[in-house]
């Protein structure tokens, strides 16, 4: 087993625990039918469209049953 030769001070610890817990803020792109920031693979909550089609009806706000393939 593998055993520290040397005691790793405090701040040395903190330094390398700082980065594994650092959150990054969330990706953000546009829409590309009305430019609003949407969520990427997320349907736009302005217009309603997610990859050129219309899958949310926004005047109601409830979603169309997708076909499948």
């Amino acid at each position: 087993m593998a055993v520290p030769k040397k005691k790793m001070s405090k701040s040395r610890r903190d330094k390398r625990r700082a980065n594994h817990d650092r959150m990054d803020p969330p990706a953000v792109s546009s829409c590309r039918q009305c430019g609003s920031p949407v969520r990427p693979h997320n349907a736009c909550p302005e217009c309603g469209t997610y990859r050129g089609r219309q899958v949310i009806d926004v005047e109601s706000g409830e979603e169309e049953k997708a076909e499948a393939k």
